[in-house]
């Protein structure tokens, strides 16, 4: 048995026996109306643990009745409630206790996202719940901080703009950072004075409803955030089309994103951002530190077990470090510790769910049969759950493929290249554009890169830095506008221009 065989070997091993989550799960109703409360229809669905596909709760299942519902108390609670009419500060205070509360609950929330999603617990309690409480601090900052202008007009006239929150918001989040996206969708919808209907992938409902519990122990009033558990089919195209729904925002897919698209279109025109999928370019130029940049690269790629819609997932490596490149990498993900997301030390659970665990082993299958070369991986690893092993392919072409569609999952994709103009053009043709790496040494060579790649985000010697101030959004069919910092406001804002007729004024 050669070293990986016998690595994965261990591992699979290592995958069979689960460890007991230390948190119990308390809620499983919709949130509507600052209650909890069952579906109309009495339906539930099972969300499974996918370590190995058993129940961990059955959750209620929301359809186009519960959204009405929804709608209907995010719209009194925007109409007739105290949120809007009461001041900026006194919404931002209520964002200040919600985060504190996030930081005395950080360790339960964090064990229901592990649990539902099966990413790492140490990612979960290190950063991604600690960045839950960053975002709504950042955004509690700017609820006093939102105004309109004065300008001069040609004539005698007082000239003002006032932004103004859009009203009702609907928000469908996706299940690969269910907190996170969260975040990014209430904190700047909140800080504008708007009511909210938020819907959770149906993979992963769990966290946001102990999280909305936790909003209206900080004081939030009744019918401002209400979320429903359901599928997109039902639930989420009931949100896209609802006459009474100001403003959409969607994060998933690319094919779903032109669904939202076309039924808020068809229903009230109502305004849309969308994040979408992404097929990242990482460059590895040639004055690179191999050993650097490999290991950048692979946290490019397999961070969250590879379900990031920015991944670095075309990994670009100039022709003078491309064998040094492979093997390094190859090397590198055979160390990957992949196994139960809840024992210390794992750097990969499962994937989310057997859709997901099947879409990416047919893709793996796909780049063995179009010629790629396997360098590590390939399959399932152990017989329970949806873990798969950390894959790499070399002598990747651009046409296959393992090169041009999100794969979301543990698959590393390295192609060569041999210039500055060719790995440009080579980046660019793709139908998407959200993010790129780039490793250099040289700064007119980042500066020439940065400048010349269409995505919304160039890191450069760095990769997934998603601080609550740096917007998010893509070029292409990665999106519609963009999340997080100043520009999210932006999403959930009227701009009303008022002119007064002046008689007599002292000055213009």
């Amino acid at each position: 048995m050669n070293r990986g065989a016998q690595r994965y070997s261990n591992l699979a091993a290592a995958v069979e026996n689960t460890i007991t989550p230390p948190v119990k799960v308390e809620h499983t109703q919709l949130l509507i109306g600052g209650r909890f409360v069952d579906a109309v229809s009495g339906k539930t669905f099972p969300t499974l643990d996918p370590r190995n596909g058993e129940v961990i709760a059955q959750v209620a299942e929301g359809d186009a009745e519960d959204v009405n519902r929804a709608v209907a108390a995010a719209r009194k609670a925007f109409d007739e409630g105290p949120w809007p009419r009461m001041t900026a500060y006194e919404r931002s205070k209520i964002l200040f206790r919600f985060a504190d509360l996030i930081e005395k609950h950080n360790d339960e929330i964090a064990a229901l996202e592990t649990w539902d999603n099966g990413k790492p617990y140490e990612q979960s309690v290190q950063i991604e719940v600690p960045m839950l409480a960053r975002v709504f601090r950042y955004y509690a900052g700017w609820a006093d901080k939102i105004h309109g202008m004065t300008m001069p007009g040609d004539g005698p006239h007082h000239v003002q703009t006032l932004h103004e929150p859009i009203g009702v918001a609907g928000q469908i989040i996706p299940w690969n950072f269910p907190l996170l996206m969260l975040s990014w969708k209430l904190g700047p919808a909140l800080a504008c004075g708007n009511t909210i209907v938020l819907k959770t992938a149906e993979q992963t409902p769990l966290s946001a409803l102990l999280v909305g519990k936790l909003l209206h122990e900080a004081g939030l009033p009744d019918g401002v955030v209400n979320i429903v558990s359901g599928f997109g089919a039902t639930a989420g195209a009931a949100i896209a089309s609802h006459m009474d729904v100001d403003k959409v925002a969607f994060t998933g897919s690319t094919d779903v994103g032109k669904i939202i698209l076309e039924l808020a279109s068809k229903s009230n025109l109502k305004a849309v951002t969308l994040e979408l999928g992404g097929k990242s370019p990482f460059i590895v130029c040639e004055d690179a530190d191999v050993d650097q940049a490999v290991e950048l690269a692979h946290f490019a790629l397999f961070f969250n077990q590879g379900q990031c819609c920015c991944a670095g997932s075309r990994t670009f490596v100039h022709e003078r470090v491309y064998d040094e490149f492979v093997e390094k990498a190859k090397a590198r993900a055979l160390k990957r510790n992949v196994g139960d997301p809840f024992k210390s030390g794992i750097e990969q659970g499962p994937q989310v769910d057997s859709e997901q665990f099947k879409k990416i082993l047919k893709y793996i299958k796909y780049g063995v049969e179009a010629g790629a070369t396997l360098q590590a991986g390939g399959d399932r690893l152990g017989s329970k759950g949806y873990y798969i092993q950390p894959t790499v392919f070399s002598d990747v072409k651009d046409d296959m493929l393992i090169a041009t569609d999100e794969i979301f999952g543990p698959v590393q994709t390295i192609l060569k290249f041999k210039d500055l103009d060719e790995v440009i053009a080579r980046a660019n043709n793709s139908r998407y554009g959200l993010a790129a790496g780039v490793f250099t040494q040289n700064l007119d060579t980042a500066h020439r890169l940065m400048r010349a790649l269409r995505v919304g985000t160039v890191w450069i010697n760095c990769f997934d830095v998603l601080d609550a101030s740096i917007p998010f959004g893509g070029y292409k069919m990665s999106g519609i506008g963009r999340e997080k910092g100043l520009y999210s406001l932006n999403n959930y804002l009227q701009v009303k221009a008022v002119v007064t007729s002046l008689k007599n004024p002292a000055w213009l």
